[in-house]
């Protein structure tokens, strides 16, 4: 719970301090571990009506592209791009990015609002969360 409580705070400060396309990788390094610890563990992506989920676990660990990215087996039946994840990283104004193992970008959550919505709707995918 204190870390769902801890990710909508960051959310709130967040919120208009920069435009999607705006967004460019965090330097990481420059900022609070404590921080940073809130966004490690597992998620859940979502469509708008959150009929159809997947679960994806944000590590901490390095890898190509950002950092390691846990997707359950059964995610590709639900968003198919999800068969292509192998990373992750945080972005300027605390957006998530998703990468494929060409490091390109599949898709970006920020927070308009309260919430993670994705820039663009993939597969239908609407908004990722803290798995509560």
């Amino acid at each position: 719970m204190f870390r769902a409580a801890a990710v909508v705070s960051l959310l709130v400060l967040s919120a208009g301090l920069a435009r999607a396309d705006d967004l460019v990788p965090m330097d990481t390094g420059a900022v609070d571990p404590a921080l940073l610890e809130d966004f490690y563990g597992p998620w859940i992506i979502s469509d708008e009506s959150g009929a159809r989920t997947c679960r994806v676990v944000l590590e901490k660990d390095a890898t190509i592209g950002g950092s390691a990215v846990e997707v359950d087996p059964g995610c590709a039946a639900v968003f198919p791009v999800m068969d292509e994840i192998a990373s992750w990283r945080l972005l300027e104004g605390w957006g998530i990015a998703l990468a494929d193992a060409t490091r390109k970008t599949r898709l970006v959550f920020t927070t308009p609002d309260e919430r993670y919505v994705a820039r663009d709707e993939v597969d239908g995918i609407f908004t990722i969360a803290p798995e509560e």
